[in-house]
C-alpha cells in the first residue's frame, strides 16, 4: 500500500514538473537530443523558474473539488469544477487556450444573465455548440488537466471513464477529447494501482466499439515514431501521441546504483524527451508527467524539481501531493491527520529534541522532528526524511525545506537507492549554496544516519568509516539502523556489503549503546 500511495502522490506532482519543464520551450525552436531541458521559466507567461502554467492550474481546480471526496460524475461536483474554472479564468489564469477561454467566457456570461441553468450546464451548452457549429473542438485543453480524475476512483475503471468524459465535456465536447481523457485516466489509475503503463491500452475497452481500432492505431504510431514527429500537438490526438511516444520510446535505465544510474530515472528522461517534442511542450510534458508520476511515484521525482516547482494559487510540492493523496483517499486524511495535520505526532519513545553535528561537515546538523517545536533557527535549510506537519518548519523558506519520501521499513521504498542518493544530494546542493542544513527524520535514529553516511561518501569517505563516525556521533540518541538502508549506502558507493557479523561488531555495536527503543514503530515517509 505504501508503494501505491507513493505513486498516487506522484500524479499531480509529475504533471506540474512536466509542465514547468516544458514552459520555457513552448512554441520555441525545438531542442535537439544533446540539449537538456531545464526549469528556467520564461515561456508565454512569462513564468518564474519552476512555475507551472494553465495545464496544472486547471488540474488544481479539479483536484480542489475531488480532494473533498465529491463524486466528479455528479451535477453538483461538475458545477463546483465549473465555478473554479471561471474563478481561475477571472483571477488566476496566467495563460489560457483559445477554445477553453471561449467556452468559459460564454458560459459565465450566460449564467449571469440566465439563472435557470447551472454554470456547468451553461458550460456544457457552450462546449456542445462549438461542435454543432463545426468549430475546432478537439484541442488538448481537457487532456492536459485530466490527471486528478484518475485518482478519484482508484478501483473503478468504468466510473473513472465516466468522470473523465464528463469533466472533459465541460469545455471540449468533441468525442476525441473525451476519448483521450478516458484512455489517459485509465492509464494513470492502472499505473497507481499496479506500477505499469499497461492501463493506456487496457483503456481501449472503455471507448465506443467503433473508435477502438483507430485509437489502437494511433497508439501504435506513437510507439514507432519519436515525440517531435507529432508536430500538431495542440490537437488532442497528437498531444497524447507525443506524450505516449516520450514515455514508451525512452528506455528504462538499467539499475546500476554504484554508477549513479537508476531505473526510476526513466521519469526524468521521459519528461525531458517530452519537453524536446516542440510545439505545445508544457502541455505534452504535463500529460506525460501525470502518467510517469503514477508509474514511478513521487519518490522518483528529482529533488531539484520538487524544490523548484510551484504555481497558482500559491502551491508547492507539499500542496500538490496533499491534493493528490486526499483525492486518492476519498477526501480523507489518515488516522494521524496526514497530509493536512498542522503537527505530525511524535513517536512515543522520542521525548526530547536531539541534535548533533555531522562528524565530517559542521555545516550539517543531524537531529529529530522534535527540533521543529519550537524551531530554534539552528539551520538555514531543512531536509526532512519523515512526515511533517503543515506548521512544522514554517520559518524556513519553502524552497529551502526539502521533503524526501523515504520509509524506515524494509521493502517499503520503491526506489531505495535513488531516494537515498537524492536525499544526500539535496544536502550537498544546499550546502553548496552556503546554507547550514538540518537533516532529520522522526527519531533521528535510522534514516538520518543512513542519509548522513551517503552524504559522507559523496565527500570521499568509504561507507564503513562514514557509518562508524556518524553512529558514534549519534550514540546518545540510540541509533538503530535499517539494514536495507545500510546496505544501499554501501552499494551506492560501490563497496561490498560487510557480512552481518562484522557489521554488528562495527557500526551496529555503537548503535546498540543503551537500551534499544522498545516497540519501535516504523517511521513513515516525508511528503
Amino acid at each position: 500500500m505504501l508503494h501505491v500511495l507513493d505513486r498516487a502522490a506522484g500524479v499531480l506532482l509529475g504533471a506540474a514538473c512536466g509542465d514547468a519543464l516544458g514552459v520555457p520551450y513552448e512554441f520555441a525552436p525545438r531542442l535537439d537530443q544533446q540539449q537538456t531541458p531545464r526549469m528556467i521559466g520564461g515561456g508565454l507567461g512569462p513564468y518564474a523558474p519552476g512555475e507551472y502554467s494553465d495545464d496544472t492550474q486547471m488540474a488544481v481546480c479539479i483536484a480542489q473539488v475531488a480532494a473533498t471526496g465529491a463524486d466528479l460524475r455528479s451535477s453538483e461536483a461538475l458545477d463546483q469544477v465549473a465555478h473554479r474554472f471561471v474563478d481561475w479564468h477571472r483571477d488566476g489564469a496566467s495563460d489560457i487556450g483559445i477554445q477553453t477561454a471561449a467556452v468559459l467566457g460564454q458560459a459565465a456570461r450566460n449564467a449571469e444573465a440566465h439563472a435557470e441553468l447551472s454554470l456547468a450546464e451553461w458550460m456544457l451548452a457552450a462546449s456542445g455548440a462549438r461542435v454543432a457549429q463545426g468549430r475546432p473542438s478537439a484541442g488538448n485543453g481537457s487532456l492536459m488537466r485530466t490527471a486528478p480524475v484518475a485518482l478519484a476512483f482508484p478501483h473503478d475503471p468504468e466510473a473513472t471513464a465516466e468522470a473523465a468524459r464528463r469533466v472533459s465535456e465541460l469545455t471540449h465536447a468533441d468525442p476525441l477529447a473525451a476519448d483521450a481523457c478516458v484512455l489517459w485516466c485509465e492509464g494513470i489509475r492502472h499505473a497507481v494501482a499496479h506500477g505499469t503503463f499497461d492501463g493506456v491500452r487496457r483503456g481501449l475497452r472503455l471507448l465506443e466499439t467503433d473508435r477502438r481500432a483507430q485509437w489502437e492505431a494511433w497508439l501504435d504510431e506513437a510507439e514507432h515514431h519519436p515525440p517531435h514527429t507529432f508536430t500538431d500537438n495542440g490537437f488532442v490526438v497528437r498531444a497524447l501521441q507525443a506524450a505516449w511516444s516520450a514515455i514508451t520510446r525512452t528506455p528504462v535505465p538499467e539499475h546500476r546504483p554504484a554508477d549513479g544510474v537508476f531505473a526510476a530515472q526513466h521519469l526524468q528522461h521521459a519528461l525531458e524527451a517530452a519537453a524536446r517534442a516542440g510545439g505545445d511542450t508544457d502541455t505534452v510534458a504535463a500529460i506525460a508527467g501525470a502518467l510517469l508520476g503514477a508509474r514511478w511515484g513521487a519518490s522518483a521525482i528529482p529533488w531539484q524539481w520538487q524544490r523548484a516547482v510551484h504555481g497558482w494559487p500559491g502551491l508547492h510540492t507539499r500542496d500538490l501531493t496533499s491534493l493528490a493523496v486526499r483525492t486518492f483517499q476519498g477526501g480523507h486524511c489518515d488516522a494521524q491527520g496526514w497530509p493536512e495535520a498542522a503537527r505530525h505526532p511524535f513517536q512515543a519513545d522520542v521525548t526530547e529534541p536531539f541534535v548533533t553535528t555531522h562528524p565530517h561537515d559542521d555545516g550539517v546538523l543531524l537531529g529529530n522532528l522534535r527540533l521543529a517545536r519550537p524551531w530554534q533557527e539552528t539551520a538555514d535549510a531543512v531536509v526532512s526524511l519523515c512526515r511533517t506537519g503543515t506548521a512544522d518548519f514554517t520559518e524556513v523558506p519553502r524552497t529551502d525545506h526539502v521533503r524526501v519520501w523515504l520509509i524506515d521499513q524494509v521493502g517499503a521504498n520503491a526506489h531505495v537507492h535513488f531516494t537515498l542518493d537524492q536525499a544526500a544530494h539535496a544536502v550537498a546542493g544546499l550546502r553548496a549554496e552556503g546554507k547550514r542544513v538540518l537533516l532529520h527524520c522522526a527519531a533521528g535514529r535510522s534514516r538520518t544516519p543512513a542519509v548522513a553516511a551517503r552524504y559522507a561518501t559523496l565527500l570521499g569517505l568509504d561507507p564503513a568509516t562514514a557509518f562508524h563516525d556518524i553512529l558514534r556521533a549519534l550514540a546518545p540518541n540510540r541509533p538503530l539502523l535499517n539494514p536495507e538502508l545500510e546496505t544501499a549506502v554501501h552499494e551506492l558507493a560501490g563497496h561490498p556489503v560487510p557480512p552481518r557479523q562484522s557489521r554488528s561488531q562495527g557500526s551496529l555495536l555503537i548503535a546498540s549503546e543503551g537500551p534499544s527503543p522498545a516497540g519501535r514503530q516504523p517511521e513513515l515517509p516525508g511528503e
